[in-house]
């Protein structure tokens, strides 16, 4: 499919930019995320609808059981969290590729424009992971029933609707939900490690600073100490 190697092709441009535990978690991306949803998840939810059954002819029952059982299908709420996780990341690339081209402006300043971003890159990141995580546990919790119940306009009383394939979901619902949880933990640490980084080399700019005011400082008075004595003579 042209949009996953589109992503793909993003996180591999990132990876210049990106620590260690950057590319751990790109290689999660990739493979556990976009790889297995373009090949398995594809498959497996696409008959969702079709295969969902209830024990009535009722027109407009099955529909709206099918609703309140899955308020968003797990295919499209998982390709909506990558394009999420994506978006900034591909702002982050933009500004990269914008400074690139600029030049000029004095390289440590670029740098730390750039790390600034990623920073706020990685916290975006994790921002998304755990309102994913939240979000597939409020929604479809970790078991895929095989039986839902429910009794909804226009059913005529409450009637037992069936879902396909409920445990090979349900292991794949428990998969994502740890990959998701592992990627969560991996961008908290890369936003530690990043802040730490930032801030020790702010302290480090700092103290430039304050050693190169030092010495304009010290080799201000040792001229004007060296001109007193000629004043004087004079």
């Amino acid at each position: 499919m042209a949009e996953w190697a589109f992503l793909s092709t993003l996180f591999d441009s990132l990876q210049g930019h990106s620590p260690l535990l950057g590319r751990f978690w790109m290689l999660l991306m990739l493979v556990f995320r976009i790889l297995v949803l373009s090949t398995v998840a594809g498959d497996m939810f696409e008959d969702e609808q079709e295969e969902f059954a209830c024990n009535t002819l009722q027109p407009g029952c099955k529909q709206v059981c099918y609703d309140m059982a899955f308020p968003i299908s797990h295919y499209r709420f998982w390709v909506f969290h990558i394009v999420l996780i994506s978006t900034p990341s591909l702002l982050f690339l933009v500004y990269a590729a914008h400074l690139s081209s600029k030049g000029g402006g004095g390289a440590a300043r670029e740098s730390r424009r750039l790390r600034l971003l990623y920073l706020v890159n990685v916290g975006f990141r994790l921002l998304a992971e755990v309102g994913a995580l939240v979000g597939q546990w409020w929604l479809y919790g970790f078991t895929l029933e095989a039986q839902f119940p429910c009794q909804r306009f226009p059913c005529p009383y409450t009637v037992d609707c069936f879902t396909s394939r409920p445990m090979e979901k349900t292991v794949f619902l428990r998969f994502y939900f740890s990959v998701g949880a592992v990627s969560a933990l991996i961008s908290l640490t890369e936003l530690l490690q990043v802040s730490y980084k930032l801030a020790c080399s702010s302290g480090q700019l700092g103290r430039r600073t304050y050693g190169r005011e030092n010495l304009r400082n010290a080799a201000h008075e040792a001229a004007g100490q060296t001109l007193s004595p000629d004043l004087a003579g004079r």
